[in-house]
């Protein structure tokens, strides 16, 4: 018998055959498996970024003077409004004061005691035990990178009647009649000795009302969703501004000025294509949510987007 070296008729049918289904078929094969790779990708992306936003919004709340927090529209910021009267999707700024957590935390003991010795102090005077203006001096000047000090700080009573409107000096509006209210007052360090506080104002603690609690800030922090047109469908960048101090009297030293005029102010990106940016309050708990697409597959199946959402005790 002679060997065969050629395929048969029906052999050559057969891989005709094949390779039509593999052409008709394996370029939608690909292009799939392609578009699941590009889904998937764009999906962790998203999701990472994501949940980094809001957790630096939310590491930033858990610290800060509940009563202070507000809201505004617009870009640049409008009036402040009370966190509990902002609804609707155009309030895109989320403002507030932050305690100095880092000063609490200290090194081996907190710079700042939280404690004011209500026994021991007069209208010039406040007298805070274990507290070193010193050290807190130097950690103001590290975290500002050297543009605010202790000068420059405020602290706020707890357990005193506020007004998130206009106590906190949002609009620049800190007066006399303000700081008496009692719930946040510009201080300062007394020289020689180390846990004591005087006031930084014209004025001194004279018919403030004094409690015996306090917490330290020296900055306030605002949450800014920039270059967003909130009635048409676009997305902003999310920012963080900081090292500002709303509760300086007649410098006009809020969130309004930021953008171009006040000098010491850091501003940091946390994230760009955001499409939503929503905050709500109950009580003191507070609920953020961050909205975030892409537009890489726009032309398959439209944008692509996802939320992420944080419960701020």
């Amino acid at each position: 018998m002679k060997n065969r070296f050629a395929f048969t008729m029906i052999e050559l049918i057969f891989v005709i055959v094949i390779m039509g289904i593999i052409g008709k078929f394996g370029v939608a094969f690909i292009a799939q498996a392609y578009k699941n790779f590009l889904y998937t990708s764009v999906n962790h992306t998203l999701q990472s970024e994501s949940e980094i936003a809001v957790e630096t919004i939310a590491n930033r709340l858990r610290y800060r003077v509940k009563d202070s927090v507000i809201a505004r529209k617009g870009n640049p910021p409008a009036k402040a409004v009370a966190i509990g009267s902002a609804s609707g999707s155009d309030y895109v700024v989320l403002e507030w004061i932050g305690i100095d957590s880092d000063g609490f935390r200290g090194l081996n003991k907190p710079f700042w005691s939280g404690i004011i010795d209500l026994d021991n102090c007069n209208a010039n005077i406040l007298t805070s035990p274990d507290t070193n203006t010193t050290a807190e001096d130097n950690l103001t000047k590290v975290l500002s990178q050297s543009t605010t000090t202790i000068q420059d700080t405020a602290i706020y009573f707890v357990g005193s009647n506020s007004d998130a409107e206009s106590d906190y000096g949002w609009d620049g509006n800190i007066t006399k009649i303000n700081l008496q209210h009692g719930a946040i007052h510009p201080i300062q360090d007394v020289a020689g000795n180390i846990s004591q506080f005087q006031s930084s104002t014209a004025s001194n603690f004279t018919g403030v009302d004094l409690y015996e609690y306090y917490q330290l800030s020296w900055t306030a922090y605002a949450i800014v969703m920039e270059d967003y047109n909130a009635t048409g469908d676009s997305t902003g960048t999310l920012k963080l501004y900081y090292n500002y101090q709303p509760w300086k009297d007649s410098d006009g030293d809020n969130i309004s000025d930021q953008y171009n005029t006040a000098p010491n102010v850091q501003v940091t990106t946390i994230m760009k294509n955001v499409s939503t940016f929503k905050f709500m309050a109950i009580g003191s708990i507070m609920k953020i949510q961050v909205c975030v697409k892409s537009n890489i597959l726009q032309n398959d199946k439209g944008d692509y987007s996802l939320c992420k959402e944080k419960t701020v005790f």
